[in-house]
């Protein structure tokens, strides 16, 4: 049981005891203050519980919505994962900086991570180094959580808890160049909670953990141009799809998206359909941002009318 969750039912217990003990009830006082006792710490059991199923929830929506996880870390039978063997362990990539395959995320203890403590998966997810301290491929778009807040990284290490374990060994990773953290600006430190009431600001999250400006800003020297070219797109994505190009999402309404409705942003980004009607290719995870709340949806596209024109 979690320090905090612990401390609470203890609270709920010294409470109760001490109603309880300033009540005359001669030798029914210690049946009673047990009674009580037990109420108390029922209730504070179900309010704990009620509030990890609530956080479990939470790490259930970004892990199978906005993150794509299971767009690396699953097997593929296209356009989805092989059906029980989800964040075992899945695309593979052979790039100058490294030769890697996405790693098997589930509690499995041989195979996968779960000999990590919590503490171990979030310095992952927040630095992108291991508990071997060796920084993890580049393609893990780690620089994009920094910005997560407490309660998204908390949600996200419960929720990766309740997987299957799946036995599912994948190869080494071959590392021919040392790793980098790239951050994107602006996302450098973790979020509050109050942050999010501005919807522009939730916008930047929402896109930012989505590590969206990873594939729709341009690269050189194996650096991403933020300062200059954020969002102009450009990038090619060779597939089975033949090879599709990220395409321009700044401001801009004769290159970018400044002309396009909010609907049709939206439809986009949640059904793969461009403004014209014509279906958009892979690897953008059309399915996965299908699961985005409209208030979420709205807060992107409120950011999205922020990005400086490119053309």
């Amino acid at each position: 049981m979690p320090p905090f969750l612990f401390a609470a039912l203890c609270r709920a217990a010294m409470i109760a005891i001490g109603i309880a003990s300033k009540s005359a009830w001669g030798e029914q006082s210690m049946a009673v203050r047990t009674a009580v006792m037990a109420l108390a710490l029922g209730a504070a059991m179900t309010g704990a519980a009620g509030a990890q199923s609530d956080l479990v929830n939470r790490g259930d929506y970004l892990v199978n919505g906005i993150l794509t996880c299971g767009n690396c870390h699953s097997p593929k039978g296209m356009p989805v994962a092989v059906a029980g063997k989800e964040f075992s362990g899945g695309l593979s990539w052979d790039e100058p900086p490294f030769k890697v395959t996405a790693p098997n995320i589930t509690p499995d203890k041989d195979t996968g991570i779960g000999t990590w403590s919590d503490a171990q998966i979030k310095t992952l997810m927040r630095t992108g180094v291991r508990p071997n301290g060796v920084h993890v491929a580049m393609i893990m778009p780690t620089g994009f959580y920094h910005i997560m807040t407490e309660r998204d990284l908390d949600a996200v290490v419960a929720y990766l808890h309740t997987l299957k374990p799946v036995s599912n060994r994948v190869p080494d990773p071959v590392y021919k160049m040392p790793q980098l953290e790239l951050v994107i600006p602006g996302g450098e430190q973790p979020y509050t909670e109050a942050m999010m009431s501005n919807q522009a600001k939730k916008g930047f999250y929402l896109v930012t953990i989505a590590h969206c400006m990873e594939c729709h800003t341009p690269m050189e020297k194996g650096v991403r141009k933020w300062d200059t070219r954020l969002g102009a797109g450009g990038f090619e994505f060779p597939g089975p799809w033949g090879v599709s190009v990220s395409r321009n999402i700044t401001s801009s309404k004769t290159k970018g998206i400044g002309g396009w409705t909010d609907d049709e942003i939206k439809r986009a980004i949640t059904a793969g359909v461009s403004r014209d009607g014509s279906k958009l290719k892979p690897p953008m995870g059309y399915q996965y941002y299908a699961t985005l709340s409209p208030d979420d949806l709205d807060a992107i596209v409120a950011y999205l009318r922020t990005v400086p024109a490119l053309e």
